[in-house]
């Protein structure tokens, strides 16, 4: 539920019709937690869920804030502090809790939701970022800063920010740096933090319930919550309906056994009518397309039948917990940077036997990564893009950037637009210079993964659900990303970090799993099922911007459901954007308030 205000105080300002207002310059629509703190003429404002208790807010407005006040507690939330030159607003690490802003009648305006604010400022949607999104979906540093909307930014992850009372330039600096530390192993700071993260959840969230899907990250957040709880935790999980054997299943029905009574495990079937792809244009409304677009029936139908027959009200998934506990395969290079030659090769080894590759051009991918700056890396996207190639094959995916071509399909308009956004970024400054190589590719990818996610738990509030991910907290990222080179995880390990600090309470079976069921054969059995609505419907909106060219998009679909090999990323996440476009056009515009004037605008 959405959040804002202004960066100036004073009793005419106007608000959503429906929210209420927790100060004179703060509005909310919903049930989102502020918390407000006075001392003198400083007010301070905790907005979200927030672990601190409140006592620590009573005593923030005594001293001067400290850098990491956005991450010192578990939750995902901001701080934000009332001062007589305007808001000073200290934002989430891990982007959970994005914030954005817009300027509006010589002030600035911000909220937790860029389409209110683009109602309130009459923004547009914006084209060129979404020709990032569909064109060029695993590059999303194209679009770092902007909203979907012109006018509105989001503000930037980990950093104080200064918006002036009189709307003039905002002043940034970056506070939050995963910078290596000596201290605690990573898989005792991952359990400090992922412990009271899931427990916060347990002590704030009416009507508990947990994904168990019989993968690590949400059998572990399903055993720390039932342990915390005074009652069972309902735990569900989702299978093909008929099918009762599959690995996942029995991994998720071991954990319960194991339980003690302490988790009470449901089994959802999934019919035809939840494969993906089904009556994506129903998709209810949100910030920015949600990764479930596609398989929202699916996430409703779930969300709806818990809502209805366990009381959920609170749910738990394990979101997140990929881009927490991998390392990515710009380890080598950092490896190789350090001149950890040995540990390079064998973990090389390790990864090619994964890969099915050899394990020298791994090798030769990260020298050439090693010497390579991350702006030189950004420099050279705008003219691969342009040209349509992947640019040389890269064995294992050791880069900075993922390669992907652009599709056949989009237009020239379109890759004009993303040209102009990799120059765009190319000339920004990098605002965590000197970071470890796999670090700074985490950084982004964790940013990406938590922001959108809160498009998905706007899906689940419209079942009435409030979606928690603790993977995502910011004071998990920065247990983890901190940990100095030779203390992380080899490239080819499956979440041992994870399993070294939970093994005491999961099933030893289930910590020495090694993969994970997939639902890849749904996506084809759902995209020809819902082929013909596909044809007719999918990408209009898309081709009304000039994106994308509808016949290669077609012909590209046709291919796809009869079943010939070919990346489904950028095709489906099309389809995702143009089923929010459509949704955008059809729900009505969030409207405004002037208390002092009694009318809308």
């Amino acid at each position: 539920m959405p959040v804002g205000g202004f960066s100036i105080t004073r009793p005419d300002l106007p608000h959503p019709i429906g929210a209420d207002t927790p100060s004179a310059s703060l509005w909310r629509v919903g049930g989102t937690s502020v918390r407000s703190a006075q001392r003198g003429g400083r007010r301070v404002h905790v907005v979200g869920l927030c672990g601190a208790t409140d006592d620590e807010v009573r005593r923030l407005p005594a001293r001067p804030l400290p850098a990491r006040v956005a991450w010192w507690w578990p939750g995902a939330y901001a701080v934000l502090e009332e001062v007589e030159h305007g808001l000073v607003l200290h934002t989430d690490p891990a982007a959970a809790f994005p914030l954005y802003a817009a300027a509006w009648r010589g002030t600035w305006a911000w909220s937790t939701s860029a389409r209110h604010l683009a109602a309130l400022v009459d923004a547009r949607v914006d084209v060129g970022r979404v020709a990032c999104a569909v064109l060029a979906p695993s590059l999303p540093v194209l679009a770092t800063g902007r909203s979907f909307f012109t006018g509105v930014v989001q503000l930037p992850p980990g950093a104080r920010i200064e918006l002036p009372t009189d709307g003039g330039p905002n002043r940034c600096s970056t506070v939050w740096r995963p910078d290596p530390y000596a201290g605690p192993p990573a898989h005792l700071r991952l359990r400090t933090a992922l412990t009271a993260a899931v427990i916060l959840r347990t002590r704030t969230g009416p009507g508990l319930s947990s994904d168990l899907s019989g993968g690590l990250d949400s059998t572990t957040l399903a055993v720390i919550a039932s342990r915390a709880m005074p009652g069972p935790l309902d735990a569900v999980t989702i299978h093909p309906a008929g099918i009762l054997d599959g690995a996942d299943l029995r991994h998720a029905r071991l954990t319960a056994d194991a339980s003690a009574g302490r988790i009470r495990h449901h089994l959802l079937p999934l019919t035809a009518e939840h494969r993906p792809y089904q009556r994506i244009a129903e998709v209810p409304v949100t910030d920015e397309p949600a990764p479930s677009t596609l398989t929202h029936s699916r996430l409703l139908a779930q969300l709806r039948w818990m809502r209805r027959e366990l009381g959920t009200r609170t749910h738990l998934t394990g979101d997140g917990g990929d881009s927490i506990l991998f390392q990515p395969p710009a380890h080598l290079a950092d490896l190789l940077r350090r001149h950890r030659y040995l540990r390079a090769i064998r973990e090389a080894s390790g990864w090619a036997r994964l890969r099915h590759t050899s394990v020298p051009p791994l090798l030769r991918a990260a020298a050439r990564m090693a010497r390579q700056t991350r702006q030189d890396a950004l420099a050279a996207l705008g003219p691969a893009l342009t040209a349509g190639t992947p640019g040389p094959h890269n064995a294992g995916n050791v880069r900075w950037f993922p390669a992907l071509p652009v599709p056949a399909w989009a237009t020239p308009d379109g890759v004009r637009l993303l040209a102009g956004a990799a120059a765009d970024t190319a000339s920004a400054p990098d605002p965590l210079p000197g970071l470890d190589a796999s670090v700074r590719v985490l950084v982004d990818e964790i940013r990406e993964v938590a922001r959108t996610a809160v498009a998905d738990a706007e899906l689940a509030a419209s079942c009435g659900v409030d979606l928690q991910n603790p993977f995502l907290d910011a004071s998990v990222a920065d247990a983890v990303l901190p940990t100095p080179l030779g203390g992380r995880p080899p490239l080819y390990a499956y979440k041992p970090t994870l399993t070294r600090a939970f093994s005491d309470v999961l099933p030893p079976a289930l910590a020495a799993r090694t993969t994970k069921g997939s639902f890849e054969a749904d996506h084809y059995s759902g995209m020809r099922a819902a082929l013909p609505e596909l044809l007719a419907d999918g990408v209009t909106n898309l081709a009304a911007l000039s994106l994308v060219d509808v016949g290669g998009f077609r012909a590209q679909l046709r291919q796809a459901a009869a079943g010939l090999p070919m990346p489904l990323a950028t095709m489906e996440q099309a389809l995702a954007v143009d089923a929010w476009l459509g949704a955008i056009g059809r729900a009505p515009a969030p409207r405004w308030a002037v208390p002092a004037l009694g009318r809308s605008e």
